[in-house]
Parts: structure tokens; sequence; C-alpha cells
């Protein structure tokens, strides 16, 4: 494949240009990638309005004409539509015993990792939403890429890939290619970007021990602003109604004995992307699926096309289909209702 856009912005590029005093720091932003391999490729841009990004998108291009000589042409215009694409705040507060933090001798640091679950939950909502949020359903939230691939007379439905799964059991692979014009992250204007974490301080907990009992303690506070701007919907396919049970790994003839072709269906999706040069192409998957791709593509005798790679510096293991990376989000659904 040609080499993949690597101008715009992630998280942690926006993170290593604020200043000391900003509220989310790059140790954060790498803590948040081990453990959400959905921030790696995705690409964030601050909206244009308080709470969320009002753009344009054109949904029709000028129609051309074939000119006789002596004959006009007639004037045309491209058709657009005006949407908007809100953020959500997701916010949680950290509490730790400050006699128990103290003793460590290194307060700043013992508490960080005490306070990683508090990240990783929030870490772990933030895909959630991002692949099925509804705001439809929960209006504080903001509305991820699912709703926007969930019928098949839609007209998004050009990519949406069924696999044929019809158990109790489906998920999805994405293909996502993020990118400023395609699809991407979002923060309301003026705002920081990503995990903010605030040092609080001491404070009094009242009523610590559920008996009225007092407790000082060190609070941090957490917040993220996020949203997602679907600007193109050409941009993601979804492979959706994969039935786990179903997946077999005993290929002949050309063929598995049952269940989806998984390497064939990634590459379907590739193809239904208009340029895959357009932006941070990836693949998202729970770790399961991504063992049944590794193993169906070793059946077929292709294993090249999975390639593990250290790239700019990274040194995490990292698995690339035909050039793209596969991305474990174990916040992908197992149970997912099949899309009809």
């Amino acid at each position: 494949m040609a080499a993949l856009s690597t101008t715009q912005p992630t998280l942690l590029d926006l993170a290593k240009r604020m200043d000391p005093d900003g509220k989310i720091t790059p140790q954060i932003v790498e803590i948040l990638n081990e453990t959400n391999e959905i921030l790696d490729e995705m690409v964030w841009q601050e909206g244009n309005l308080p709470t969320g990004d009002r753009t344009t998108i054109r949904t029709g291009l000028p129609t051309p004409t074939w000119r006789k000589f002596n004959a006009g042409v007639q004037p045309t215009k491209s058709t657009t539509r005006q949407v908007q694409f809100n953020t959500g705040n997701l916010e949680a507060f950290a509490e730790i015993d400050k006699s128990l933090a103290d003793l460590n001798g290194n307060t700043a640091a013992w508490r960080l990792s005490e306070e990683r679950p508090f990240i990783e939950g929030m870490n772990q909502e933030i895909a959630d939403t991002a692949f099925y949020g509804n705001e439809g359903t929960e209006p504080e939230a903001f509305t991820g890429l699912s709703p926007y691939y969930n019928l098949l007379s839609a007209e998004s439905a050009d990519n949406i890939i069924d696999a044929g799964g019809t158990g109790s059991d489906n998920t999805s692979i994405w293909l996502v290619v993020w990118g400023v014009n395609t699809i991407r992250g979002i923060v309301p204007k003026g705002s920081m970007a990503g995990l903010q974490m605030k040092d609080l301080g001491e404070t009094v907990i009242e009523n610590a021990d559920g008996s009225g009992g007092r407790m000082l303690a060190y609070r941090t506070h957490y917040k993220w602003s996020a949203g997602l701007a679907v600007r193109d919907w050409r941009y993601a396919v979804r492979i959706c109604n994969i039935d786990k049970s179903d997946l077999v790994r005993v290929y002949t003839s050309g063929a598995f004995t049952g269940g989806a072709n998984l390497p064939d269906l990634m590459f379907q999706a590739m193809r239904r992307i208009p340029n895959l040069n357009s932006g941070r192409p990836a693949f998202y998957m729970t770790r399961d699926i991504a063992t049944w791709v590794a193993r169906q593509t070793l059946a077929m005798g292709q294993g090249g096309l999975i390639r593990s790679e250290n790239v700019a510096g990274d040194i995490r293991f990292t698995e690339r289909f035909h050039g793209i990376p596969m991305r474990r989000v174990d916040a992908l659904a197992a149970n997912e209702a099949r899309v009809v």
C-alpha cells in the first residue's frame, strides 16, 4: 500500500502541544493508548460550538455537459446539507486516603498507579460510546458509529457487509479511515482535547465509613469531553452479523467449510473505501475475532497478509492486515442484534 497519512493530529499529538499546566499529560495519553487501541489512529479536532461541531457536507456534485458546437452549457451546482455533531461530558472523581498515599514516600506516583482503574473505566466508556453511543436513547452522551451503519436499506448500506450470521453471538469488524474531512473525534470549542485530570488536593470526605466518620483524602477530578463527526460515511465500513460460534478454520476447495471468511470480508471492506490515503485507516475488532482472522489467514496459506511491525518507534505488538493496523477493541460486543 502507499504511505498512509501521518499529518493529522492524534490525541498524543495534541497533548504534546499543551502548556506545562495543561490538564492532560503525554503520560496519561500513553496509558490510554495501552488500554484502548482506537486512539492510535483516531484524529481529533476542536469543534466550532461549545457543545460540538456544525459543518456542511456535500450531498451532490455538479452535472457536467457534453457540449455540441454552437450549443450552450446549462449552469449547475453542487448540493450541500448542514449537520451538527454533539459532544458529551464524561466525568469521575477519584478519592484516596491521604495517610495511605503518603506511606509510599512518592505520593504523586502512587496516586497515579491507584487511579489507573478510573482512567481505564473512562477509556472503556469512550470506546463503547464511539461504536454504540446513541443520543436518541442516551441524550447526555454522543452518537457513535453504529447508528450510521445499522440498516441494510439505508444510503450507508453500501458500506455495510453482511457476514450472514443469525445467532445470538454476532459481532462486527470495523474499518475506519480517520481524517479531518472523513471521520474524526471532536471536542467542544475552547476545551482541552482528551482526558483532563485536575488534582483537587486534600479534602475531607464526609461519612467515609457509612457511619458518619470523616476521612482526609486526596481527590482527583477526571473529565473527558468528546464527540464523533461522521463527515463522509463512505470512509467507514461495518462487517456485521459475524456469528462467532460458526467460525471455522478448515479451508478446502477455495472456501471454508462453514461460517464467515473473515480475510475475504476484510478485503471487500478495503475496496468499499474511496481512498485509503485520505486519512489514517484501521481495522477494529475484539481479541477473539483478531485471533480468528489470523487462524483463517494461515489456513488459506496466506499468512504473509498479516505482519507484526515496529512502526514509528511503537514497541507494542502491532498486527497489520495488508498494511492496515488491526486494533483490538474489546468494547465491541459479542451479542449484537442482527443488522437487517
